[in-house]
């Protein structure tokens, strides 16, 4: 019997690439799954509902439980769809791993209007809407004083983390993502419902022609989308039922936890207002504890 036996699951894009491999391990777990997929392309252009329903058929050939679904995430009206589905169809909502994105990249003076918003809209709104609908799910439940098993893993980036050029939007709603959980987790907490994030390195359509590569012919892919699955199981069972607001990155088995935002270094004023000459007079005291030979105005690594 798998840890997840008798909970139902969400997971958006999860035609392909990593949000298969999620959907397919939850089920794998005991999960009755909900696999949400549009079917566009890794721009976010068409429709095609085959790639959701061939992981509902895997699923199912394996003998679990799976239903298909093809709305758009990035819609207030798809994503309440998608909940009430998966409470409909498969008997409620326990868990709901925000995977679906696309990618529509280009240096900040070159992009236009239409590549920021559907990126934005897909990521930032995709990853809110069904949140804010399982949410309300879970409490409503709680206020009518029935069991509440809520679990909620996002997707975040490198890029939104440490920033990567050509990503201006991409970035941008990764790291509000990041932020949105550590919302999400203070706001869902009493209700029983952990809310995480993870930020994968993997190899799928979307990082394909960003130097990912391919995968080697043998031996271990540490870049196979697969290592991701466990850790997003992990997180929707009991066995991570206190780990809240988290965010980690997945680098094939290595799984590291950051430590969020921190205070590098600091200088006071007193009761003396700052000037201009007296900031750069301080600029080595407040730079001060960066790691020796770290430019003091480069682009810090957190």
């Amino acid at each position: 019997m798998g840890e997840l036996q008798g909970r139902v699951a969400v997971v958006t894009g999860a035609g392909r690439g990593i949000g298969r491999e999620e959907a397919l391990r939850l089920a794998g777990e005991g999960a009755a799954v909900l696999v949400n997929d549009l079917g566009g392309d890794f721009h976010g252009e068409g429709a095609d509902r085959s790639p959701a329903q061939q992981v509902v058929d895997e699923i199912v050939a394996a003998g679990g439980r799976a239903v298909a679904n093809y709305d758009d995430v990035s819609s207030w009206t798809g994503a309440e769809a998608l909940v009430r589905q998966a409470v409909e169809e498969l008997g409620g909502l326990h868990i709901l791993v925000n995977n679906a994105g696309i990618l529509r990249d280009a240096m900040s003076f070159k992009m236009t209007e239409a590549d920021w918003d559907a990126v934005i809209a897909v990521h930032l709104k995709g990853h809110f809407a069904p949140a804010h609908f399982a949410g309300i799910y879970w409490r409503e439940r709680a206020k009518a004083g029935q069991p509440v098993h809520g679990r909620i893993v996002n997707t975040t980036s490198d890029s939104g983390l440490f920033g990567n050029p050509g990503q201006a939007n991409y970035a941008a709603a990764k790291a509000g993502i990041a932020s949105m959980t550590l919302v999400l987790a203070r706001e869902l907490g009493r209700y029983g419902v952990t809310v995480n994030a993870v930020t994968p390195r993997a190899r799928t359509r979307l990082t394909a022609g960003i130097g990912f590569g391919e995968a080697p012919a043998e031996g271990f892919d540490r870049l196979s989308p697969a290592h991701v699955a466990p850790v997003v199981a992990w997180l929707a069972s009991d066995g991570a039922a206190d780990v809240n607001g988290q965010i980690f990155i997945v680098n094939g088995t290595e799984i590291m936890v950051l430590g969020g935002y921190h205070v590098e270094g600091s200088v006071s004023g007193g009761e003396q207002p700052w000037t201009v000459a007296g900031l750069t007079a301080a600029k080595g005291a407040l730079f001060a504890k960066r790691p020796a030979g770290t430019p003091e105005l480069a682009v810090p690594g957190w």
